[in-house]
């Protein structure tokens, strides 16, 4: 599994949607799945599946897929 799969896994499982409906312009309450408490649940899939710690600036800047793929590149974890 690629750092891209595991992203898209990370978002499928915290919002409990299919894997296929996860693409970079998804974005934060466009969907009804995503709201602030499945937001939480989403970081710390994030943090688990890349075993980092994500800054409270990062957690509120993720707005997207394609976002969280920006911030991700900051911790060293390459798409």
């Amino acid at each position: 599994m690629n750092e891209s799969e595991k992203l898209y896994a990370a978002f499928a499982e915290a919002l409990n949607i299919n894997i296929s409906a996860v693409t970079d312009d998804l974005k934060y309450q466009s969907i009804p799945q995503w709201d602030s408490i499945s937001h939480m649940v989403l970081i710390s899939n994030i943090e688990e599946k890349f075993n980092i710690s994500v800054s409270t600036d990062d957690v509120i800047d993720m707005s997207s897929v394609g976002k969280a793929k920006e911030i991700l590149k900051k911790y060293g974890i390459g798409f």
